[in-house]
């Protein structure tokens, strides 16, 4: 009898803990949760508000689940392209004219023990500066930097996203980058300060 409760141990204990890759809801929550931040990210870049952005990823995330087994390829522009789409759909019922301005409170810099006050004023209205001019340009131009700048993707992969061909993703990034710097030439002659890197 000893010998038959072995075989039933060990056959109890060699069954999966966790259900198989195969199940849709546990293949998604592995596959596309990972990429959550940088959906939410790219929502509120493109929205400006954080309530905003929050509902657009909530939508896209709901519709890439429901439309996970379409998933072809990486799932992290895939994601950000669902989340593109409904950020168009929300932006055409929610704000047709784009005209909510910008949240002062964004991102602030975490202070470096070495650096002074002067230093991190500095660098916080440089932040400040940066962003308003970064929210400051139309969405298309807006989205490719995004995309490119802080999420570090491929120019292949923004033109997946954005359904646009690469040439387009190129020329609108290049654009944006032109754009944004006179933008902070034109801030920073206005108040007269310089931007400090």
């Amino acid at each position: 009898m000893l010998a038959a409760e072995s075989v039933l141990l060990h056959q109890t204990v060699s069954a999966p803990l966790h259900k198989p890759l195969n199940d849709p809801k546990r293949r998604f929550e592995q596959l596309v949760l990972p990429h959550f931040d940088a959906a939410y990210n790219l929502a509120r870049w493109l929205t400006r508000n954080d309530h905003d952005a929050q509902d657009v990823v909530q939508e896209a995330v709901l519709r890439a689940y429901r439309f996970f087994d379409g998933l072809r390829g990486e799932a992290k522009p895939w994601l950000l392209s669902i989340v593109r789409n409904t950020f168009l759909t929300w932006l055409q019922i929610n704000r047709p004219a784009d005209t909510v301005g910008l949240d002062d409170g964004l991102i602030d810099l975490i202070p470096s023990d070495e650096d002074g006050p002067e230093v991190l004023a500095a660098r916080s209205f440089d932040r400040r500066m940066l962003n308003e001019a970064i929210a400051g340009l139309p969405v298309q131009f807006r989205e490719v930097l995004i995309l490119r700048e802080l999420e570090d993707l491929s120019y292949k992969d923004i033109a997946r996203i954005a359904d646009v061909p690469i040439g387009t993703v190129m020329s609108r990034l290049a654009r944006a980058r032109r754009l944004l710097a006179e933008s902070l030439g034109a801030i920073s002659n206005i108040s007269g300060t310089q931007v400090h890197k």
